[in-house]
């Protein structure tokens, strides 16, 4: 099983086939999107915000990064994983962002990072990757410049602010980025900056002409309410689902329906007639209740805490996370 690369994300963008990505945060969330075939994984800042409760992403600092990308990288064996570098770690020069950057791929073992802006961090770009640091450019929207741009605003407007943002990109991508990042501009000049740049463009709000496409994964399964993006659609209501999952357990506690027979243990009555004694106290009225004998055995002891091998609660269960 080979991780994907940056070669294997310009070959995509080179054949014209759509590149998906999408954020993560943690194991679960990663290795469900590796199991989909998600080929690029953004452990983004964006946690900052739906992970967090922040309300903006830059309070994030480099160990919530990491620590986030190590859970991630334990969850996703096959997709090429990126992190960004936080507020703070590379707008002070290319040596912090150099010693930044380093941290995150030895710490995670992530396969690149990601930083904000364009002509501005070229030089900073440059260095990582002459030092063998892989980094992709982000231009458009960059939230951690959001006080500057006067909030989450559509980006590149006027003649101006759309020809700067070509020469971001193709800046970004002379310094030897291996993708940019579009974010919340105009279709038209997403569709520009694709045709005028040899890497891949990573659209979020930007329309349907770059070479992939990003989204936030808590905005595509419907967990995060606070507001919903215009570029973002919701492939599935979790929110509302897992809502009605938690109103339903506490109905069950508060019914006594739950723990029933199936979720509870048992013990031979002989042993607990001895603990009784050996404490000197009465049980009241505690189940007296002898399940069938059980075989004896580690996998026997792993199926009565876990169930059969296959089920449910089976490999991949608690048993199997370590």
């Amino acid at each position: 099983m080979r991780r994907t690369t940056t070669s294997d994300l310009q070959r995509m963008r080179d054949r014209g086939e759509p590149i998906a990505m999408l954020t993560a945060y943690d194991y679960p969330t990663a290795k469900l999107a590796d199991e989909a075939g998600i080929p690029a994984l953004l452990v983004g800042d964006s946690l900052g915000m739906v992970v967090l409760g922040y309300d903006s992403t830059l309070p994030v600092t480099l160990d919530d990064m990491i620590h986030h990308a190590r859970a991630v990288l334990r969850g996703a064996d096959r997709a090429h994983v990126i992190v960004d570098l936080p507020f703070g770690t590379y707008q002070t020069g290319w040596q912090d962002a150099m010693r930044a950057a380093t941290r995150v791929l030895r710490e995670t073992g992530a396969s690149a990072v990601k930083l904000e802006g364009g002509a501005r961090v070229a030089e900073t770009v440059r260095r990582l990757v002459e030092a063998g640091i892989p980094v992709m450019g982000h231009i458009g929207l960059t939230p951690q410049s959001v006080h500057q741009l006067g909030g989450f605003r559509v980006q590149g407007k006027t003649p101006r602010d759309g020809v700067r943002l070509i020469s971001d990109a193709k800046a970004l991508e002379e310094a030897g980025a291996y993708a940019v990042v579009l974010e919340t501009i105009p279709t038209a000049l997403a569709h520009m900056i694709t045709e005028r740049v040899r890497v891949p463009t990573i659209g979020i709000g930007a329309g349907p002409f770059c070479s992939g496409q990003v989204q936030v994964v808590h905005d595509l399964l419907g967990l995060y309410e606070d507001f919903q993006p215009k570029h973002a659609r919701r492939f599935l209501e979790g929110a509302r689902l897992a809502r009605e999952a938690l109103v339903s357990y506490r109905e069950t506690v508060a019914s006594g329906s739950f723990p029933a027979a199936e979720e509870s243990f048992y013990m031979d009555e002989r042993a607990l007639a001895l603990i009784e004694r050996m404490t000197q106290q009465g049980t009241g009225s505690a189940p007296r209740e002898t399940p069938p004998a059980a075989a004896e055995g580690p996998e026997a002891e792993r199926a009565e805490l876990y169930g059969p091998r296959g089920s449910e609660t089976g490999p991949g269960g608690p048993a199997d996370r370590g």
